[in-house]
């Protein structure tokens, strides 16, 4: 098993294309990741399944989102 996992998302605020790295042996989590494009704070919802911890979704949501 692979910990760290990178992940293709796009920035809720600017829409641009951005990579994160999840750590997956922290099982699932939520924190808050500035876009390295716009630097805007974003919060991060990874959502892991299996024996090994694959990453099955991360969701990116602006920090004043209702979610």
């Amino acid at each position: 098993m692979n910990a760290l996992e990178t992940v293709d998302q796009l920035c809720p605020y600017c829409g641009e294309p951005i990579q994160l790295l999840v750590d997956c042996s922290e099982g699932e989590q939520q924190y808050i990741e500035d876009c390295q494009v716009c630097c805007q704070p974003m919060v991060v919802n990874v959502f892991l399944e299996g024996d090994d911890g694959d990453v099955v979704r991360v969701e990116l949501h602006s920090e004043d989102d209702a979610f």
